[in-house]
């Protein structure tokens, strides 16, 4: 009897033996444990960010990670315990929509999964998370409960103290297939829930507004790095700068609920993509020096919060700061702003609008300069047209900073719409390559080429074989699109390594914040990839054939009036005479003292700076989205009540088998 006890025993062992070395050759250590455990999740988190009255965008609600089991919006009547939402593309205003009525429903959310996914999209009529009037405050008219944005929902606008995130077309299959076996076990004891760490900075030190969070450095001001060019290049030595300024606008930046995902393809990209190819084709001309007046090229970051760039330009040029150094204000002649132009086909014809500020000489010879740059193309699939004048004015755009500032301010903005936005999904992250096409663009950048060539020569009389020679680079226009709208290939396109070395690989269009002390001759690692290829771009684009390309960059090369291009690729760069400059881009109330921004007090003498809400972005240690498998906390607490009830069990059996034994031996 003895001998197959102790065999079984040794069986037993050597079973378990062999099932614990088979655990260890399948997972090796720790990690290989926690991927076993928890699976991460891809997805673009919604960010807290403040101004000087309070708070937007989304949290955790306390210091800590939100852990709450998945369950799809639409099967979601009531909500019992904090949850994990998970809402589709086409539900996603009617679910914020109930948030903001339902109080009940909106205490139970522990965080939002939104799904992605190109069919959906297809079949969306819009989303537009922004308001229907965007930026209505800094408007030059009283107009502002005007729908431009008729597909403004206004959600970004508001705070949220539970996490968002918006789900990869990858992780939108796994979460839902994880929903759909939620509801299949909903009467076992296991869930498979989320896990949000979207903690910020500024919930952990309770500062719930720009100025105190920068004063305990929990958050950074929101902005960047503008750029300005000219062409040809400004002697900024010289005392005699006489030439009219006709200043030609674009925008760099864009918004979206979500924080890494902000295409903005159509509202701005378009235009600046249609200005980057005017510039290219205009700098090859031979005559650009000779032309009486003088184009200025800037492109603006942070134009989606309160017009952070073009606002901080013209205190620059009040100031008369070495940012905007041979630049003057009084010289203005002319503002054309290109905004969105990616949607201007329909029906095979290419239809584009001139929203007019005022009726001045200026205008209107810039309308007639647009209008024989059309008949110069010789294409009745390009139409040029003024906007209705029953609309309020011009639309959302940065010339409104200049006509704040300046009311007499002569400017016309180029748009791919009339009276109401063609763009159902602006500022959002829907506004992506698939929004626009690129024969839009070529139309809108051949239009703005020709018109600046008209205006800048001066002359009533440009022969048709002088305008027929300014022809936009379509494959340019194309690779431009592939750079900055897609992943692939991204900022790792050739045209982008050829001047700078990208740190990401999928373009942003977010302003970001302000790193460091701001100057106009910034350290390159405090300067976003967009604008340091666009100040590349420029200053290569518009640099004078007189200097030795070959050369390589010394410190004379600024001494001498040039600059230094593509210096990042090689460490070498090459010397070129451009105009090109930073301009930094943040809010006309902040100094930056001392190594910490401060709020300046609102001064009377700056409209604009009095409506400044001085947007800030709340620090955060680290953001992250991973999901697993957890056992219900009730099925839990019986187990360790039945555990505990088992071990008493089982020791009183063996009291009572000890005395029984004992009585027994004492007999024998």
């Amino acid at each position: 009897m003895t001998t197959k006890i102790l065999f079984l025993l040794f069986l037993l062992n050597f079973h378990f033996g062999l099932s614990i070395s088979g655990q260890v050759n399948s997972m090796e250590s720790v990690p290989d444990l926690q991927n076993s455990m928890y699976m991460v999740v891809d997805g673009y988190p919604c960010v807290r960010r403040l101004n000087l009255s309070g708070k937007i965008g989304c949290s955790n609600p306390w210091r800590d990670k939100v852990v709450a089991p998945i369950v799809r919006f639409k099967n979601a009547n009531e909500l019992h315990q904090p949850s994990a939402v998970l809402v589709s593309l086409d539900e996603i205003q009617d679910f914020f929509t109930r948030v903001g009525n339902d109080s009940s429903f909106s205490s139970n959310i522990g965080g939002v999964l939104v799904e992605s996914g190109t069919e959906i999209q297809n079949k969306l009529k819009g989303f537009s998370p922004t308001q229907k009037f965007p930026q209505a405050v800094y408007a030059p008219y009283q107009s502002i409960n005007y729908e431009w944005n008729p597909m403004g929902s206004g959600i970004m606008w508001k705070a949220y103290d539970f996490p968002v995130f918006l789900l990869s077309e990858n992780s939108t299959l796994t979460l839902q297939e994880v929903a759909e076996r939620n509801e299949k076990t909903k009467k076992d004891n296991t869930a498979e829930v989320a896990e949000f760490n979207l903690v910020m900075q500024t919930t952990k030190a309770a500062t719930h507004d720009s100025e105190s969070c920068l004063k305990e450095e929990t958050c950074l001001p929101l902005g960047g790095y503008s750029v300005w060019s000219s062409l040809p290049p400004i002697n900024v030595t010289s005392l005699n700068q006489s030439k009219p300024l006709i200043l030609t606008l674009a925008s760099m930046d864009s918004a979206s609920f979500f924080h890494d995902k902000n295409i903005g393809a159509d509202s701005p990209i378009s235009g600046l993509i249609a200005l980057l190819a005017a510039v290219d084709t205009l700098s090859q001309l031979d005559d650009v020096d000779e032309l009486s007046k003088q184009l200025v090229f800037l492109v603006f970051t942070g134009e989606a919060w309160g017009y952070l760039g073009s606002r901080r330009f013209l205190l620059e040029l009040d100031l008369h700061s070495d940012a905007v150094n041979g630049l003057n204000s009084t010289l203005i002649e002319m503002v054309l702003e290109i905004g969105s132009v990616g949607k201007a086909l329909h029906q095979g014809v290419k239809t584009f609008f001139a929203h007019t500020a005022g009726v001045t000489s200026a205008t209107n010879e810039t309308l007639d300069a647009l209008i024989g740059a059309r008949d110069s193309l010789n294409s009745e699939s390009i139409k040029i047209l003024s906007a209705n004048p029953s609309n309020p004015g011009v639309p959302p755009s940065s010339l409104m900073a200049f006509l704040r500032k300046n009311s007499l301010t002569s400017g016309i903005v180029l748009e791919d719409f009339d009276s109401v936005f063609t763009n159902k999904f602006y500022h959002s992250h829907l506004d992506d390559s698939s929004n626009i096409n690129s024969s839009s663009i070529v139309a809108a950048a051949s239009l703005v080429a020709r018109t600046l060539y008209i205006l800048a020569s001066d002359s009533k009389n440009l022969s048709s074989s002088a305008l027929g020679a300014i022809k936009v680079n379509v494959s340019l226009v194309e690779e431009l699109m592939g750079c900055l709208l897609n992943c692939e290939p991204g900022l790792s396109c050739e045209l982008v390594k050829k001047y700078i070395s990208a740190t990401n690989t999928c373009p942003s269009h977010y302003v970001g914040v302000v790193l460091g002390e701001p100057s106009s001759t910034p350290y390159a690692g405090y300067v976003d990839d967009i604008s340091r290829f666009i100040w590349n771009f420029l200053a290569d684009k518009t640099s004078t054939s007189e200097v030795n390309r070959s050369s390589v960059c010394t410190q004379d090369c600024s001494k001498k009036g040039g600059v230094c291009i593509g210096a990042e690729i090689d460490g070498k760069g090459v010397c070129v005479t451009s105009t090109t400059r930073y301009v930094p881009a943040y809010s006309t109330r902040l100094k930056f003292e001392s190594g910490t921004w401060n709020v300046l007090p609102p001064n009377t003498s700056d409209p604009m700076g009095m409506l400044d809400p001085v947007w800030t972005e709340s620090n955060w240690d680290a953001i992250g989205l991973r999901v697993y498998t957890i056992q219900d906390a009730a099925y839990d607490r019986l187990v360790l009540i039945g555990g505990i009830a088992v071990t008493v069990l089982a020791y009183l059996a063996i009291v009572a088998t000890r005395t029984v034994i004992t009585k027994a031996l004492k007999r024998d």
